[in-house]
């Protein structure tokens, strides 16, 4: 059953042509919600800057629609160029006065450890909020700010560690190397994951001693800003960390230009990270890119075939296709071809969508209208070059950005649903007879986030995984996930690396060290 209403309404509905509205009226700072599931809570709508919720300074408010009913939450402040420079300016003077960067690093492990305390006492709420907000099962929300916990503690073990080295350079002079944090970093923050986004960019970049402006996605705000408020709890500094609600073409364009910007990190399509990669190469910033995807996912024979058709699901339908590391290609070998089809058709058609606050649910809705639309075309798309569509291609109901889990087999490598990223719970099924034409295959396309192999023979394992140009090989599982394992792409699936000790190279810079003493 769908939901019949998301919250309790702060302020008259509005209809979806009015969905980016822009309003002039006093918006208080927080407003009461009542979650379906029964919670209630005051949500921050302004912008957090140097920890305190604060209007924009044009006073200007944006819309935030639940994406599973299609109604009102509420409306959020909207920050423009003079909010980002406020932003800037105050996580510039709290960087400069030292009052982070310079501290005993092991104020930085205590602050971060007492986030996520904060955070995961509030679990059940603030996964809620994300569901509520992005549309995702209420089960995979719940496992995603547990992974914010862990990665914000992960962050806060690192902190103390930043350690430069020794150098031998002779008895004529002592030479060490120390790393130093960037500055203030500028990041911009994907919908599909909202708060695990959010915390994958603040852990590296505080643990390390920088200060961050973060914008966060116009269609998925809430989550952020909630957690904003216990920035200052957990003891960290005004001015560390700042968050801005906005639109790209104007706080994305206004961070990836400024001057006082030393790093960008971003996460997002590939066509918008070759914008920003641009306006940060004119401005000689750091950059990392986490970007799109166009995942293989490999099934051999003698794999355990149910256990295969699962980490299938999870690869393609968890956060209702979502996720830019997503095994849309399943490249399945000859023999089991027709048994693994006949499998994965009976268990995606078993699969539950519908209301996200169900605790048996587990594929949610789209998070939005635009992203629903473009899905059912590139469906149109799969018809017409001439794949057979085995199972889904329709709109669940006719409330909510819900999609049946969809299937295309005797597809081609050139065509688009092979070859594009779709970003909804669609996959494409291929037969393969060598390892030599899989690679071949898996291999011909321009992105190379991640990949799947599933096998009861290590040594094809090992062989695939180093063959195969992704970031990331999952064996006999996927979307598998841990805080200590770096992430990222290769290709046109970005640069540099989220989570693991790789994550803080980004973040900081070498000085050499080099004192006569003879």
């Amino acid at each position: 059953m769908l939901l019949k209403s998301a919250v309790t309404l702060t302020r008259p509905s509005v209809s979806l042509s009015k969905m980016a509205l822009r309003c002039y009226t006093q918006l208080p700072l927080k407003v009461p919600i009542k979650l379906p599931n029964g919670i209630e809570y005051e949500q921050p709508t302004g912008l957090f800057i140097n920890n305190k919720f604060v209007p924009s300074r044009q006073g200007k408010t944006f819309e935030v629609i639940s994406p599973s009913t299609e109604e009102e939450i509420c409306h959020v402040y909207e920050a423009r160029e003079d909010d980002v420079e406020d932003a800037v300016n105050a996580a510039d003077r709290a960087f400069k006065s030292g009052v982070w960067s310079e501290v005993d690093p092991i104020v930085r492990t205590v602050a971060l450890n007492k986030l996520a305390d904060y955070i995961e006492k509030d679990l059940d709420t603030i996964a809620s909020i994300e569901t509520l907000d992005n549309g995702k099962a209420i089960s995979s929300a719940k496992g995603d700010v547990q992974l914010v916990v862990n990665y914000l503690r992960s962050c806060a073990g690192f902190a103390d560690k930043i350690d430069g080295r020794v150098i031998d350079s002779g008895s004529s002079h002592f030479s060490y190397t120390r790393r130093q944090p960037l500055g203030v970093c500028g990041q911009i923050i994907p919908w599909n994951f909202p708060l695990l986004m959010w915390a994958w960019k603040i852990g590296p970049a505080l643990a390390t001693g920088n200060t961050v402006v973060l914008k966060t996605a116009e269609s998925t705000p809430l989550s952020a800003l909630y957690v904003s408020q216990y920035i200052p709890q957990a003891g960290i500094p005004p001015g560390v960390v700042n968050i801005v609600s906005g639109f790209g073409k104007i706080v994305g364009e206004a961070l990836t230009t400024h001057p006082k910007i030393k790093k960008i990190a971003f996460t997002g399509s590939t066509a918008t990270g070759r914008h920003i990669y641009q306006n940060a190469g004119a401005n000689l910033k750091k950059v990392t890119l986490e970007l799109g995807g166009k995942s293989p996912n490999v099934v051999f024979s003698d794999a355990d075939l149910k256990s295969a058709v699962q980490n299938i699901i999870i690869g393609i339908y968890y956060n209702s296709g979502e996720v830019c590391c997503a095994g849309s290609r399943v490249y399945v070998e000859e023999s089991v071809y027709d048994e693994l089809l006949e499998e994965f058709k009976k268990a995606s058609e078993a699969v539950k969508v519908g209301n996200p606050f169900d605790e048996s649910t587990f594929q949610g809705s789209q998070t939005s209208q635009t992203q629903l639309n473009k899905i059912l075309k590139y469906v149109e798309i799969g018809k017409e070059e001439g794949a057979t569509l085995i199972t889904g291609g329709e709109r669940l109901g006719n409330k909510g950005y819900f999609i049946k889990p969809t299937i295309f087999g005797d597809v081609k490598e050139d065509m688009r649903i092979v070859k594009e990223e779709i970003f909804g719970p669609v996959v494409t099924v291929t037969k393969f007879k060598t390892v030599d034409e899989l690679i071949e295959m898996a291999n011909d396309s321009e992105y190379g986030l991640a990949a799947g192999i599933h096998t009861s023979n290590i040594n094809t394992a090992f062989e695939v995984s180093n063959k195969l140009n992704a970031g990331t090989v999952w064996v006999n599982t996927y979307n598998d996930f841990h805080h200590c394992v770096p992430f990222g792409g290769f290709n046109a699936s970005g640069i540099g690396r989220e989570m693991g000790h790789e994550a803080l190279d980004n973040y900081t810079q070498v000085k050499a060290v080099r004192i006569k003493v003879a």
